[in-house]
């Protein structure tokens, strides 16, 4: 199986020669080549030229001197000049240890998938080289909300956010990504379904250098999401929006009607519940329908957790009616928008996930298959 490990890189200078050295004490005698896409402002470019003149095994750099779409950007270039068929994916900051590859190849090697996955949040992964428990809870969350967005072409993905990876290059059409920023695994999945397999590692400590996250790249990250799956979550927000305006409406005319406001925003949320669920089976999540059970498992989870959302939302809207003096009407919106994110999220994840998976077995009897690249 020859293989392109292709390394991102931006002011990682320091990093290189001992992540050469790693690499070449776990691939053996395999075919393989580096290939650094280098997106630099200082002298990485000839340290990466000095370690490829004294590398025993073929290092390759494409130094772009107008960077364009950042690291994903340099990724998609890398997959362009690859010159093999599967193609490993690794930072230049060894947070992604390269004694993780023979775990990535044995499975590749094994069959039936077009990606193996280096998992943080796989059973026996860890995220420790998060910078603090801020990071680790934004990654998290981040990782949760972009699983919602794509709850099939995610489906037993845990981690759709990292940037270590190994792809069979004739899975995917390279120049159909449109990368924005550093999330290009997601981008590689969202476009196209992918057959998938995670194998779990240890983000490490940084070797050298500093962290290039930052606020800019976190808003690239939800430029990226908000393009890939506006379709669904714009769905999704116009069935909210509609059933807030009609649970308001309900509040509005019940009060009107001399009903207390709290009794009347419980009738309107029983209402609007039954109401958004229908919606959502029919127009928002209809293609998943086939895929997630019954409706009436789905009907009970969506009520229960529908229910248990309003059991903590209108409580909410009591203390702000009584204690900020806002109209009821008011507090009742604000609880609403609040609560938008986590249904999206929860219904995704949970009521319209995928009930049927199929399992690729790997047995004595079905020996390990190896793909070599035309030259």
């Amino acid at each position: 199986m020859d293989l392109t490990i292709i390394v991102p890189t931006y002011n990682e200078g320091p990093n290189v020669v001992e992540l050469l050295a790693r690499i070449g004490a776990v691939m053996g005698e395999r075919d393989f080549e580096v290939l650094f896409v280098d997106d630099s402002t200082d002298d990485t470019p000839a340290i990466v030229r000095a370690a490829a003149a004294a590398s025993p095994f073929p290092v390759r750099m494409l130094h772009r001197a107008e960077p364009i779409a950042g690291l994903g950007g340099a990724v998609v270039e890398g997959f362009r000049h690859a010159q093999s068929r599967w193609c490993l994916v690794m930072d230049g900051d060894l947070q992604h240890p390269p004694e993780t590859i023979p775990a990535l190849l044995e499975r590749a090697e094994a069959g039936g998938v077009d990606v193996v996955i280096a998992s943080r949040y796989a059973s026996g992964g860890t995220s420790k080289g998060l910078a603090d428990a801020t990071r680790t809870a934004v990654s998290r969350a981040s990782t949760l909300l972009t699983k919602a967005m794509f709850p099939r072409k995610l489906h037993g993905c845990s981690d759709p956010m990292t940037g270590f990876f190994l792809i069979d290059r004739e899975g995917f059409d390279v120049e159909a990504l449109r990368p924005r920023g550093f999330k290009i695994l997601l981008e590689v999945l969202a476009r196209r379904q992918l057959r998938t397999a995670e194998v779990p590692f240890n983000f490490a400590e940084r070797h050298a250098g500093a962290s290039k996250a930052s606020f800019r790249q976190g808003v690239r990250f939800l430029t990226q999401l908000t393009m890939l799956r506006f379709g669904r979550m714009s769905a999704f927000a116009l069935v909210g929006g509609f059933g807030a305006i009609v649970n308001l409406v309900i509040m509005w005319g019940l009060i009107r009607l001399g009903v207390e406001y709290v009794v009347a925003a419980v009738i309107a949320s029983e209402l609007t519940i039954i109401g958004n669920f229908l919606l959502l089976e029919y127009l928002v999540f209809a293609d998943m329908r086939s895929e997630s059970g019954r409706m009436r498992h789905r009907f009970v989870q969506s009520f229960l957790f529908n229910n248990l959302e309003a059991v903590i939302r209108i409580p909410i809207m009591w203390m702000l009616v009584e204690s900020t003096n806002i109209p009821s009407v008011l507090a009742a919106a604000l609880t609403l928008v609040a609560a938008f994110v986590v249904r999206f999220v929860f219904h995704a994840l949970v009521v319209y996930a995928p009930k049927r998976t199929t399992v690729v077995a790997v047995t004595p009897d079905r020996p390990a298959v190896g793909v070599r690249a035309e030259p």
